[in-house]
């Protein structure tokens, strides 16, 4: 029997400030204050769990997402604290996921939905780009679709094929849909609260391989910064971060390869080679201003994506910075990307990945004088 949902007198608009900031205080549960050791994973279930608390209009489902919490248990607990009315499962059908979130955000409520792994997603795929997508241009503004589709996407956690795909460049070229990817603990929680606080749909792309990866985080920080943000108008959306300062060449990733630019750089600086790692964050909208700030001061660049190179996102960032940045460049901006092939069997998959190696050779490509 499918859940009877219940829409409540904000559900066709966003919270108070004041609202918003008497809900996040709620939903603050017995956590130590200041940083504790989080996982993404868990930062992403706080997201969630705050969202839901602060408005009554935000729901959450998909495929196990319930009961189970989640194939990554990002969504567990959330159906033991706000009932199945408002997370629950679905049968296994993505297009009717995506296409009951449609009508469901057409009429006031804010859904988000998981699509479990990168490729189940392409059965969607007809709903998102026709639909999703369009929904808002096709209405002349009448109607908004204020969703997020949750994806766990890339490899690295010996997956098999149709659970490792980078699907983002799909999503990246179909105008109407904001296109997100967190490589961060706090980012993760706060790009989230961002994206469903968005009246435009988001295609949240969540690094599978960094569910685990753990930093010290302050949700209740989080949680006063995400009230603040909102009160001034302040968001993450087309904005890129310095991860890490250089002056010699620029390392430009996103979502799982943040990480492995972070190492390379650190490989890098033990030569003596100072090298930039700006994260992206957000796909699209796309930070132009602050990548190209990094590549006119130090006039090399590589590009970092799991994904293959062909007709890619790392091929958009390259044409991007090459038409802003051609007279600062001294050389070529090279890529380290997948390979051209579908994802190769587990055993395999670190010679398909971009690794410290593959990239510490791109930039030793990068014309250096001697």
């Amino acid at each position: 029997m499918s859940p009877t949902i219940t829409t409540s007198s904000e559900a066709n608009g966003n919270v108070s400030a004041a609202t918003a900031r008497a809900a996040a205080s709620a939903a603050s549960v017995a956590e130590a204050s200041g940083p504790q050791p989080i996982t993404m994973a868990k930062a992403l279930n706080t997201a969630l769990a705050d969202a839901m608390h602060a408005d009554p209009s935000v729901l959450v489902f998909g495929e196990d997402v319930g009961l189970l919490g989640g194939v990554f248990r990002i969504t567990d607990g959330l159906t033991r604290t706000f009932g199945e009315q408002r997370c629950f499962d679905t049968p296994l059908a993505e297009s009717g996921i995506v296409g009951m979130a449609v009508g469901m955000a057409m009429n006031g409520m804010r859904p988000v939905v998981e699509m479990q792994f990168d490729a189940f997603a392409y059965p969607a795929f007809q709903q998102i780009v026709s639909h999703v997508a369009k929904m808002h241009n096709r209405t002349r503004g009448t109607v908004k679709l204020p969703m997020v589709i949750r994806v766990p996407y890339a490899g690295g956690i010996g997956g098999v094929e149709h659970h490792c795909d980078s699907s983002e460049s799909y999503y990246a070229h179909t105008a109407g849909l904001k296109v997100f990817t967190p490589a961060t603990v706090a980012d993760s929680y706060r790009m989230l609260r961002e994206a469903i606080d968005s009246d435009d749909p988001v295609m949240f792309m969540e690094p599978k391989k960094l569910y685990w990866s753990k930093d010290l985080v302050d949700l209740s920080g989080l949680r006063e910064e995400h009230v603040s943000n909102a009160e001034a108008g302040v968001s993450s959306e087309g904005r890129a971060a310095v991860a890490r300062s250089g002056t010699d060449a620029t390392l430009i990733a996103y979502g799982p390869s943040v990480p492995t630019a972070l190492a390379a750089a650190a490989a890098a600086a033990e030569e003596g080679r100072s090298l930039e790692v700006i994260d992206v964050r957000s796909i699209v909208p796309f930070d132009d201003e602050t990548v190209c700030a990094s590549v006119r001061k130090t006039g090399r660049a590589v590009v970092i994506a799991e994904a293959h190179g062909f007709a890619s996102v790392s091929s958009e960032i390259v044409a991007r910075v090459q038409e802003r940045c051609f007279h600062y460049l001294a050389a070529p901006i090279r890529r380290v990307t997948g390979f051209d092939v579908p994802y190769p069997a587990p055993k395999l998959e670190h010679y398909y990945l971009p690794g410290v190696d593959r990239i510490l050779d791109a930039v030793d490509d990068l014309q250096w004088e001697n």
